[in-house]
């Protein structure tokens, strides 16, 4: 096993070090071919059997499975034999970046044709959507590649103190934030074919819903999202290391989406991973190995990014979550399968032709 791992590392290592023109075919004897990713991002124990996580439910009652040892990871690689591969890359926008480039690298699989779900959590914009709530990405905006000076420093005429990389003060949505220095990796937009296509199928699904979360939302009688049901919208994700709060960075957050994408787009949920997932996917693109315009990102609500009227950010940002989060744990899982089950059923034509709404 050590031997095994050790020849592993070194692959990985050996292409980052400048190597790529020397990988092996991406598919072939040997290889085994996978139509879905299933990427989820934490799991709160085991990945069976206990407390479930986003990792659990695709585990249990898919079911994958399969196991798959898998070093560089947090979590073993999960498999059934209709092509579907399930990972959970750890929290953080470090470790779904190493953890998808990992696999986009083992030797074990074919992924040039597979389409990639990322499946998880997120906490939800009250004035778009309500508790468990189901968002299917167009845009995925990194959150943290950003200037920040203390709130006890902010200039009094900003609204916050979260500015571009290389301007002057933060930005307005319709702002042009290409005129000074900046990086690649800031903002991603999903084939848009492929994300209307996954929403409007899933419109067939019947979202769950839970007295104490309905309890909860009904606080939030100033914000139409949280007042209305659980619903499968399109919408914009921004993704973060950091689990930020409040009001104040509320506002910010949907500046910040439509700063980095267009002014008609709308900020809905926030993730802790989306980006680093997004970087490793159009890398590992570049080469080959997985093809960009196969990803789709469903984000489900389990909190709210503002805390309920007469509670503090400080106390909101720490509360347990309504039912435990069980309503975004389900929805990601009854919402994403459905589109699962979908590609894999149609696999004779989603294998090479992306699906649409005309189908």
């Amino acid at each position: 096993m050590r031997v095994c791992c050790a020849k592993y590392l070194f692959f990985v290592c050996w292409v980052a070090c400048g190597h790529a023109e020397l990988i092996p075919e991406v598919s072939g004897p040997g290889r085994i071919p996978v139509k879905v990713v299933v990427v989820s991002m934490y799991e709160t124990g085991q990945i069976t059997g206990d407390r479930p996580g986003e990792y659990q439910f695709w585990v249990e009652r898919t079911p994958l499975d399969q196991e798959f040892s898998f070093p560089v990871g947090e979590y073993p690689l999960r498999y059934n034999e209709r092509g579907i591969l399930g990972v959970c890359t750890g929290g953080g926008i470090s470790n779904a970046t190493a953890s998808i480039m990992a696999l986009g690298f083992d030797a074990r699989f074919d992924l040039s044709e597979a389409y990639w779900l990322i499946a998880g959590i997120a906490g939800g914009d009250p004035a778009d959507v309500a508790l468990g709530s189901a968002v299917w990405a167009r845009h995925v905006i990194d959150g943290d590649l950003l200037y920040e000076i203390d709130a006890r420093e902010i200039p009094q005429e900003w609204p916050y103190g979260l500015i571009p990389l290389g301007a002057r003060s933060p930005a307005k949505p319709g702002d042009d934030v290409t005129l000074g220095w900046t990086v690649n990796t800031i903002s991603f937009q999903l084939n848009a074919q492929l994300v209307a296509w996954a929403n409007w199928l899933s419109q067939n699904v019947k979202l769950v819903e839970y007295p104490a979360s309905q309890r909860f939302s009904s606080q939030f009688k100033n914000y139409p999202g949280a007042a209305g049901p659980a619903r499968i919208v399109q919408g914009e994700t921004l993704s973060s290391s950091t689990y930020w709060h409040g009001k104040l960075m509320n506002q910010w957050a949907n500046d910040w989406v439509q700063v980095y994408s267009t002014p008609d787009m709308n900020f809905m949920t926030t993730n802790m991973e989306d980006s680093g997932t997004l970087t490793a996917l159009h890398r590992l693109d570049r080469i080959g190995l997985v093809d960009a315009e196969r990803v789709l990102v469903l984000r489900t609500v389990s909190n709210y990014t503002v805390p309920p009227p007469g509670e503090s950010a400080a106390w909101s940002v720490t509360a347990e979550y309504p039912d435990r989060g069980l309503p975004a744990l389900e929805a990601a899982y009854q919402v994403g399968s459905y589109v699962v089950e979908a590609l894999v059923d149609g696999w004779s034509g989603y294998a090479q032709q992306l699906p649409s709404i005309q189908d």
